[in-house]
């Protein structure tokens, strides 16, 4: 519970503010807006003005559903909005980013311009990107976002419905890949508080069902692996499919548990003329040094880079040549 620890942090930065907005990652995920929609729970039984502010256009099946079931309830709002809700006092004004320390990676780059006061909520390792002008509560021992922010509900004895404990716990679920992944005693222990305020863990699964067109593309990746120094898996997708980012990063999940495997590397098109690149690792390969080199970002076990207006052969070969120098 390394979040507790920091608490004082956190209530300072707080209790200075009148309006609070809460933003996560680009391409939302359950992990992201759990997160976010713990933290709202939390500052309205502190009685703060808070905003979720989200950009996406379109967003993954389990946050489809959420926004979706949860529309009216919540306050969400655009980057275009944000200067009608922001506190007349520059100062009164909070921007709390979770499940990201990274600038490139964030909902917003406006909101880092126009709210000056901002504490990031994160479990990923900082980076050379990582925001610099703000205070910063990241414990990369912990499975997730979510975990931290239910650490924090449990600690102020929040109030939450069912349905808030359901989302909050899909996003433990998600990043742990079903407690395989990033799993500790605390990890547990979290989950088992959810399930005592009514996570309900069939509407988890719910959340997490996935698309079978895109399960049916996601297997065409596991058809070309390749072991790459005895202990690296790699797949490249085909020039003719596009991805979605969380689609590769599914995959590259999966890499890690075939026998002998500690790192795995996945290539597809994520866009037009947008390649992206996806990686994982379970703790004893360091894929954040690859990453670097290649622009990207992340930490020890987790991580992404893209490249615009280059091919796949290209990333293969330059992914590949790192791999090999990492190796020897």
């Amino acid at each position: 519970m390394g979040i507790i620890k920091e608490r004082r942090k956190l209530n300072k930065a707080i209790r200075n503010a009148k309006t609070v907005f809460l933003m996560a990652h680009k391409n939302l995920d359950l992990d992201a807006l759990g997160s976010q929609i713990g933290m709202n729970m939390i500052l309205k039984r502190k009685k703060k003005n808070c905003y979720i502010i989200i950009d996406d256009r379109t967003h993954e099946m389990g946050v489809e559903k959420v926004l979706r079931e949860l529309e009216g309830c919540i306050e969400i709002i655009r980057s275009d909005e944000i200067e009608e809700h922001m506190y007349p006092r520059q100062s009164k004004n909070l921007l709390i980013i979770l499940d990201t320390n990274k600038k490139e990676l964030v909902q917003s780059k406006e909101a880092l311009d126009k709210i000056r006061q901002k504490l990031i909520i994160d479990h990923h390792d900082i980076g050379k990107t990582t925001i610099e002008d703000a205070e910063k509560i990241i414990d990369n021992k912990t499975s997730s976002t979510c975990e931290m922010i239910a650490n924090l509900i449990e600690y102020y004895d929040v109030e939450l419905e069912s349905y808030y404990a359901t989302i909050i716990l899909s996003g433990i679920v998600l990043d742990t890949n079903n407690y395989t992944l990033n799993t500790t005693a605390e990890t547990y222990y979290t989950s088992y508080y959810l399930a005592s305020l009514g996570a309900s863990a069939k509407k988890v699964q719910y959340l997490l069902k996935q698309n079978i067109e895109e399960y049916t593309e996601r297997q065409k990746l596991l058809a070309s692996i390749e072991t790459l120094e005895g202990n690296v898996a790699f797949t490249k997708a085909t020039s003719y499919t596009q991805y979605r980012r969380e689609e590769l990063a599914k995959v590259a999940d999966t890499l890690l548990f075939f026998n002998t495997i500690e790192a795995s590397f996945v290539v597809g098109k994520i866009g037009k003329d947008t390649i992206g690149l996806s990686a994982r690792s379970l703790g004893n390969y360091d894929i954040s040094k690859i990453l670097e080199k290649l622009g990207g970002g992340g930490d020890a076990t987790s991580g992404a880079a893209t490249f615009e207006n280059t091919t796949i052969s290209k990333v293969e070969q330059e992914v590949k040549k790192l791999i090999k120098e990492a190796g020897e």
